[in-house]
């Protein structure tokens, strides 16, 4: 059911925020989490014996939504199932502006939860009130503080939208995107058993969304397949849309139903669709957030031919192998650029050929601007990438009154003329590692956590960029 983006505005970026039926026996986990909403935020609980601990948390709380002062925007139900009826006819009488339902046990468990999965969806049907889930961990908007755990931020936000059937995928989407890329988002929605509102509501509101500028999504089924292809084709021509699509196997429907009630579909059919509408096919969270990372922080993309910088032989002929399983090649470069390096090289030593084998001694700041300087005007490539051996560089610190190696890479990362990123090689030390890709953030280069995930977020994104 089509709501105007108005309406959806309305409870995406409540001013008042109502959670119903949180308890003591799960820690208050909703009301705690909702404790950064920049407006209103009430609790309602029946239950005598749960009231002081919600006012221990400086909430008022009330017995009934209809006693809620004022209009309410965006209500959270996390009541048992039989309740849900009882709870949505009063948010309806208070003209709320929607509601989620954490509530489980609908339509993906039983008949009696199917038919009680019908009855709250006509109701909303009825009211205009848009209804998200049940089954669901419902809004993320990190600007209005509204949250579904503590773990994730609020206050600043980003330019990522995000549709997710899991709300665990929808959680840890927001939160390792801001942890591995340093991107926050401006919005999620976790949707569970979709009883009224599909993926298409939300791509549609998303997709006129100017605080989104790209949208993911983890998909396990829809109800309306034309309609999904086609707003998934009118949305895709104007921002990127990234799709993760679970049950992609058998046993993996068989749980998709299980999971959220979501009909199985042939996967040949999900692939032939993202092909046709230009929405970009992810197969992992991994994939999700280096893909998202490089078609935000990459400039335009314009071929597969890449200069790879790497720290020792070995780990230039594995990497080298990697991007080239990927579609990338990895070509000679041109003449002029091996006149530069063959003089360059005979003081530094390594080889030059593509990939490059710097051997270590790519740390001084006169080498990173020389090198790379070299390797961005070179016009047999198309993009540059840095392997960052951590056990190198990952100990290095700045030497006293000399620059520093990472501000080198940094400024250079800042007027290349190819796209340019660093990849951290696999490793034990995990801690280093971590710190480095850290410091790379802050220094504005876009670093991947090993050079296989930068392979594949750089061809998908290729191929977004292709077909544009």
């Amino acid at each position: 059911m089509p709501f105007d983006a108005k309406t959806l505005d309305r409870v995406f970026n409540p001013k008042t925020v109502v959670v119903v039926g949180d308890k003591k026996a799960t820690n208050y986990n909703w009301l705690k989490s909702m404790k950064t909403v920049t407006g209103r935020l009430f609790s309602v609980q029946l239950d005598d014996r749960e009231i002081p601990g919600i006012e221990e948390l400086g909430i008022k709380n009330y017995k009934s939504i209809l006693e809620v002062p004022g209009p309410i925007d965006y209500v959270l139900l996390a009541v048992p199932r039989k309740v849900v009826p009882i709870i949505l006819a009063d948010c309806i009488k208070a003209k709320v502006g929607g509601v989620a339902a954490f509530t489980s046990g609908f339509a993906e468990t039983d008949e009696e939860g199917k038919q009680l999965q019908a009855r709250i969806a006509q109701m909303a049907r009825e009211a205009n009130l848009p209804l998200i889930g049940p089954n669901c961990m419902g809004l993320f908007n990190p600007k209005a503080g509204v949250r579904h755990n503590s773990d994730q931020y609020h206050g600043e936000s980003g330019p990522v939208g995000f549709i997710g059937q899991s709300g665990t995928h929808t959680i840890y989407f927001s939160t390792t995107l801001n942890a591995i890329h340093g991107i926050k988002l401006a919005k999620s929605v976790s949707i569970g058993n979709a009883a009224l509102m599909d993926v298409p509501d939300y791509l549609e509101y998303f997709g006129q969304d100017p605080e989104v500028k790209i949208i993911g999504a983890y998909i396990e089924g829809v109800k309306d397949g034309r309609r999904f292809f086609e707003v998934l084709r009118k949305v895709a021509r104007q921002k990127p849309v990234l799709i993760w699509k679970g049950g992609q196997t058998e046993a993996g429907a068989r749980a998709a139903s299980s999971h959220t009630g979501s009909l199985a579909s042939s996967q040949a059919v999900w692939e032939a669709m993202l092909r046709q509408t230009g929405a970009v096919r992810v197969d992992s969270l991994d994939e999700l957030c280096d893909t998202t990372a490089a078609l935000l922080k990459l400039p335009r993309l314009t071929g597969p031919r890449g200069v790879l910088v790497c720290m020792t032989g070995g780990e230039s002929v594995v990497i080298t192998d990697t991007f080239a399983k990927q579609g990338l090649q990895v070509p000679l470069l041109s003449d002029q650029s091996y006149k530069e390096l063959g003089a360059f090289f005979n003081v530094i030593g390594g080889s030059y050929k593509n990939p490059l084998d710097v051997s270590w001694n790519f740390q001084s700041t006169e080498v990173v601007n020389k090198l790379l300087g070299i390797l961005d005007a070179d016009t047999h490539t198309d993009f540059l990438a840095l392997e960052m051996f951590v056990a190198a560089v990952g100990r290095r610190r700045k030497q006293e009154g000399q620059p520093d190696f990472y501000d080198a890479v940094g400024e250079f990362a800042k007027k290349a003329r190819k796209p340019f990123f660093a990849m951290l090689t696999a490793t034990a030390m995990e801690r280093e590692a971590i710190g480095l890709r850290e410091l790379l953030r802050d220094k504005g280069v876009l670093a991947f956590p090993s050079f296989a995930r930068a392979s594949v977020a750089y061809r998908k994104a290729l191929d977004y960029w292709s077909g544009r």
